[in-house]
């Protein structure tokens, strides 16, 4: 993996990502996974980029606290600067041998402050508090501490839950204020559905006069969602398409840079590196752009710098293809393979009636195998797909899984009949898909490493106005050692 608009740590994989931008520099502090065993605590680390395409590993950032500390695990929190131009982090604290009342490891609040540009951190442990009445003491997490220029006062929003309710729909956004960062006071819940298990990561932020609030649906969706309001205090209106992605991208917290908003979070592996291995906590770094429509809802891409990253060009297939197979299947396949790392823009008119069409990725000479970015315009969703599935026989109809795509890999999408636009950025494993500038699906590829792209069209037709294939430049885009080394807490 060329590492370009991507990151993982040597031997290691990104969580949460608790992104903070100044002076134009974004400093992604993110929850280091090791994944080994025994647990050895979890601690921050930090990378730092510029240009969103190559980033620098400035190395921990804040480290366990110890098999004693309340923070063994230093968990998902934010960042925020004082009128004293000193950093605040507020995180989550956990130690699975400190338990409440009822039995299950204790979630705390727990404060650091940065006197020398974040590059060490002191901890207070006297400014830590668990939950508060009502809610669980083993939920009380990933603490986002914002400004409220109106009110005057700092607020802080709170992953949470109730402590009676079914137990699926407990999930809360706790609310603490303070007026100096130090003493926390408890409010009315931020918000409260009463819908999932939990919100994770919820953060809030004002963009040309629209609120949103943004969390991660902790259920069996595993999911970035966000609201819109006119104001702070909601209502919160559900957007249409509220996902940010798919299943596979979790975890998004967002930071603004000279009026652009970029959304970072983290594609999932897969146990075992196969396509049909559970999905696991942590992965890779990828960072989503997000544009404002009039209405207030947003469209999704990768980020612009990152795209103009590969400027190769590697042919593709020619301008004014068309396929067309009324009753029927019919694809067109590049002669040649393609790179590992390729970022690929096609263009397709789709005529009225078409069933399906799309793009094949690492298919065989013949097209049969490979993976599929399907578009449905009858059901308006975009889906991926791989041929063949797992057997669980020898017989013809012994083909695992009676599903109609990849399970969780499915996004909703306007697809209209006319000229749709669809970029696929690949690099290694990594795959991420991009419809009409608007809805994004990310994903693993693991069995099929090499292959051949193509277009296909099944009972429809379709017209190929582009089918461009584009490698990165060839400057070193490799994540690098920062030189402004970050001294851990210890």
């Amino acid at each position: 993996m060329s590492q370009r608009g991507f990151f993982r740590p040597q031997g290691a994989w990104v969580g949460d990502v608790i992104p903070y931008q100044e002076d134009g520099r974004f400093h992604l502090f993110y929850l280091h996974e090791s994944r080994r065993t025994p647990r050895e605590g979890m601690p921050w680390h930090r990378v730092v980029t510029d240009d969103l395409v190559r980033f620098d590993d400035a190395g921990p950032a804040i480290d366990s606290g110890g098999p004693s500390a309340d923070d063994f695990n230093v968990y998902t929190g934010s960042i925020v600067l004082d009128a004293e131009s000193t950093h605040h982090v507020f995180y989550t604290g956990q130690n699975p041998a400190r338990r409440g009342a009822d039995r299950l490891p204790l979630q705390l609040v727990m404060h650091a402050t940065s006197h020398d540009g974040m590059r060490s951190w002191q901890r207070h442990p006297d400014d830590t508090f668990g939950a508060t009445a009502g809610y669980d003491t083993a939920d009380w997490r990933d603490p986002f501490v914002f400004w409220d220029a109106d009110a005057a006062l700092w607020r802080m929003l709170i992953t949470a839950r109730h402590i009676d309710g079914p137990t699926r729909r407990r999930g809360v956004i706790a609310q603490c204020t303070s007026p100096d960062l130090r003493n926390w006071t408890p409010a009315e819940p931020f918000w409260n559905p009463r819908r999932y298990v939990a919100h994770e990561c919820p953060e809030v932020f004002e963009w040309n006069g629209w609120w949103y609030l943004v969390f991660s649906e902790f259920s069996e969706s595993f999911t970035t969602r966000y609201r819109i309001s006119r104001s702070l205090h909601g209502p919160w209106l559900v957007p249409e398409h509220d996902t940010l992605d798919g299943r596979a991208f979790y975890a998004a917290k967002s930071a603004e840079r000279d009026g652009h908003r970029y959304f970072f979070g983290w594609i999932a592996s897969r146990e075992g590196g196969t396509d049909d291995g559970a999905w696991q906590w942590a992965g890779t770094l990828s960072v989503l752009e997000a544009e404002q429509r009039t209405d207030g809802t947003l469209r999704f891409h990768p980020a612009r710098e990152f795209a103009e990253a590969f400027d190769q060009a590697e042919g593709g297939l020619a301008a004014g293809t068309v396929l067309s197979a009324p009753d029927g299947y019919v694809d067109a396949i590049v002669p040649t393979p393609a790179p590992s790392a390729f970022r690929l823009v096609a263009r397709l008119d789709i005529a009225p009636g078409t069933s399906e069409c799309g793009i094949l990725l690492r298919a065989s000479d013949d097209g049969d195998e490979g993976y599929l970015v399907r578009m449905e315009p009858q059901r308006d969703r975009l889906v991926f797909d791989r041929w063949p599935r797992r057997s669980t026989g020898s017989e013809q109809w012994q083909i695992s899984g009676d599903v109609p795509f990849a399970v969780e890999l499915e996004r909703p999408a306007d697809i209209a009949p006319g000229e749709h636009r669809i970029e696929i950025i690949v690099d290694g494993d990594l795959c991420v898909v991009t419809l009409d500038e608007s809805v994004v699906l990310s994903t693993r590829l693991y069995d099929r490493p090499t292959g051949r792209l193509g277009a296909f069209v099944g009972e429809g037709s379709a017209v190929l106005t582009e089918f461009s294939v584009f490698s990165p430049s060839r400057t070193d885009g490799a994540a690098s050692v920062s030189s402004e080394l970050v001294t851990a807490v210890p």
